[in-house]
């Protein structure tokens, strides 16, 4: 080996021997190889100058981060910067192309991507309740134990042996959710959305979103030492996201989560990684804290690119000047000074054109009106729910919310008069011009060019089309076809068209959809600033809060709409009492005091009875339907004999162990 190689390798890793000190060869060996020292110890994971290529196409690059315990990150940057890679990336499922990757040992990662394929051991189990029993597979173990001693305990020969055995396993079994796992499934396939008919159902059978539910509910119910979830609140209703925030801000572990709902990394997150092409900036705080951080980030940035801009052209002109001139040697001299000028590179966000809706002029103070309106479902005709008599002013801005299938949709459609309601009627007001985009961008013609489609609405010349088409980001995808587009950019068309037809009462549905962070954040600007009427259909909250000056919610079954006259953050205030409550976590149990070795006795001896009464009941059940079998009944009673006396013998025992409580 190279001494001197290994020295080299030492000072770069910045490791230090001691001269009189000789290092063990294997482990001089490993330096020499490049081998990752450990990290910091306060860190679950670490990660150093990370690189991600796609081809000869650098993803990212000089990523470097630390996952610290209990920590909540928000990872985030532009649509097709590398989040989800990068997400790979640490779970270990793809392997970087540059860089290392430190792992705490023993760390357990559970990594949710963003399609929610479930791992591949759970795609072969037959039901959604299989999938979830997966992670107790090591407490089932236990429970089959104990149901053999518990059968050996009925036995008196036997029963002084078996239950010395028994009390010390029962308690493991208790302090790890043994006796609770069944009730935590429950609440988590609930608090998720999945109900309790899907859970006998093959995964299989379920849809996109119902399958990526039932993902996330496996991780969760796996405890992992960190978790990486890729968007985990697609398909998700407004009610199943509060119970995860709920979930994770108690939960112990690490977790470092993209999405796109901004209220969800408000409420959970501590700080923010923004992703780029050229590496990882790191913000303190939540969500709202990080977009004040970088706004005067880049601001400063900005002034320092306008700056030195203004040198350069100002040195250029004096250059041109004077290069021919008699001060031609101080030209050359300033000449040379700007061939060696570090250029700054303006700020991406500088020149990205924000979103802009104006209102195609003003509308009377009364925008809306409905009286005895019943909304109907859109295929059946039946009834959904009922809308208590509204009068809308100009100005206002409503948020709707509730789940997916509740009817939101049929409303707005209702309200603009696509869908003729089963009672009641709408009336617009005087100068109202509404304007609609829907959920599914219908109106898009996949054939056409994103330049034809916006010229499709009013006739506009092709310079002014592509001027407009620029002040939504859309300038360099003019001759692509609508087909061609991705979601974020489907969404801006749709938007662009919407802005063309100089709407004043905005019926917007889920506007946000496949919209980026800083395109959202241009959106909400641009509808902050829009001085009409606006009735918002939305799963995103932080764009409510921002927004609505009043809520109508409604939730699956409901016979009305409910209507609160006030901003969201009020609204959200008035139903916290009506949120799901998330189950204890393994390490909430770990807590637990422990019990005497006679309480322990007892709790065991009780488990054990409460058991084989529920298995009497079921054999009594049996015995029970098997009438007419004589053969049949023959055998289950003599099952059941056996087991009343297994029974009587457990009682027995009980009432000597607590019997030894009692004072003489």
């Amino acid at each position: 080996m190279n001494p001197t190689r290994v020295e080299a390798i030492r000072e770069a890793l910045g490791i230090i021997v001691q001269p009189a000190l000789r290092p063990v060869p294997r482990i001089a060996a490993r330096i020499a190889a490049g081998y990752n020292a450990p990290a910091d110890p306060m860190s679950l994971l670490t990660a150093h100058d990370l690189v991600k290529r796609y081809g000869a196409h650098d993803v990212f690059q000089n990523v470097s981060l630390a996952v610290a315990h209990q920590s909540r990150t928000a990872l985030v940057g532009p649509n097709g910067v590398g989040k989800s890679s990068l997400l790979a990336l640490l779970a270990g499922v793809e392997r970087p192309d540059g860089g290392r990757i430190h792992r705490a040992r023993k760390l357990r990662i559970g990594f949710l991507p963003q399609d929610g394929r479930l791992p591949n051991a759970s795609r072969l189990a037959s039901t959604v309740w299989e999938v979830c029993l997966e992670a107790f597979a090591d407490v089932r173990r236990q429970e089959s134990v104990l149901a053999r001693l518990e059968a050996k305990m009925a036995d008196p020969a036997r029963a002084e042996e078996a239950l010395a055995s028994y009390g010390p396993l029962q308690e493991a079994f208790e302090r790890q959710g043994g006796y609770a796992y069944a009730a935590r499934i429950r609440q988590v396939l609930r608090g998720l959305g999945l109900p309790a008919d899907r859970w006998d159902r093959s995964p299989g059978d379920l849809s996109g979103g119902e399958r990526t539910r039932l993902s996330l509910a496996r991780l969760l119910l796996d405890d992992p030492g960190l978790l990486l979830l890729d968007e985990p609140t697609n398909h998700l209703d407004l009610e199943a996201v509060e119970w995860l925030e709920s979930w994770l801000r108690e939960w112990p572990g690490a977790v470092v989560v993209v999405s796109h709902d901004r209220f969800f990394l408000d409420r959970l997150v501590t700080a923010v990684w923004e992703l780029t092409p050229e590496g990882l900036e790191v913000y303190a705080g939540d969500y709202s804290a990080y977009a004040r951080q970088r706004a005067e980030r880049r601001l400063t940035t900005e002034r320092r690119y306008r700056a030195q801009q203004d040198h350069i052209r100002k040195e250029q002109e004096y250059i041109r000047r004077n290069i021919a001139g008699q001060n031609t040697r101080q030209a050359k001299g300033r000449r040379k000074r700007l061939e060696h000028l570090e250029v700054l590179t303006r700020p991406a966000d500088a020149a990205r054109t924000p979103i802009r809706l104006a209102a195609g002029g003003r509308s009377g103070e009364l925008v809306l009106e409905t009286r005895g309106l019943v909304v109907s479902h859109p295929g059946s005709g039946a009834a959904l729910f009922a809308v208590p008599d509204l009068s809308l002013r100009r100005g206002e801005c409503v948020a709707i919310l509730g789940p997916n299938g509740a009817g939101k949709t049929s409303l707005l459609r209702t309200l603009l008069g696509q869908s003729k309601p089963l009672a009641g009627d709408v009336r617009l007001g005087p100068s109202v011009r509404p304007g609609y985009l829907s959920q599914t961008e219908d109106e898009l013609a996949p054939d056409e060019s994103v330049l034809e489609s916006l010229r499709s609405v009013g006739d506009l010349p092709e310079t002014d089309a592509r001027s407009w088409l620029a002040r939504f980001g859309l300038a360099e995808n003019a001759e692509q076809t609508v087909a061609s587009l991705s979601g974020g950019e489907r969404r801006r068309l749709a938007l662009a068209r919407l802005a063309r037809r100089g709407a004043n009462l905005l019926l917007l549905d889920e506007p946000t959809n496949n919209l980026d962070l800083p395109a959202q954040e241009a959106l909400q600007h641009s509808l902050a600033s829009f001085p009409e009427t606006i009735l918002l259909v939305t799963h995103d909250r932080y764009l409510a809060r921002a927004l609505a000056t009043q809520v109508w919610s409604l939730a699956t079954g409901d016979e009305a709409l409910e209507v609160y006259r006030g901003p969201f953050d009020e609204y959200l205030a008035a139903k916290a009492a009506r949120r799901v409550p998330a189950p204890a976590t393994k390490a909430d149990r770990a807590t637990r005091p422990r019990r005497s070795p006679r309480d322990r006795e007892t709790a065991a001896l009780e488990a054990a009875i409460d058991r084989k009464e529920k298995d009497l009941a079921a054999l009594a059940a049996e015995l029970d339907a098997a009438r007419g079998d004589v053969r049949r009944v023959t055998s289950l009673g003599v099952a059941y004999a056996r087991m009343e006396r297994e029974l009587h013998a457990l009682l027995e025992a009980w009432e000597r162990a607590a019997g030894a409580d009692e004072p003489a």
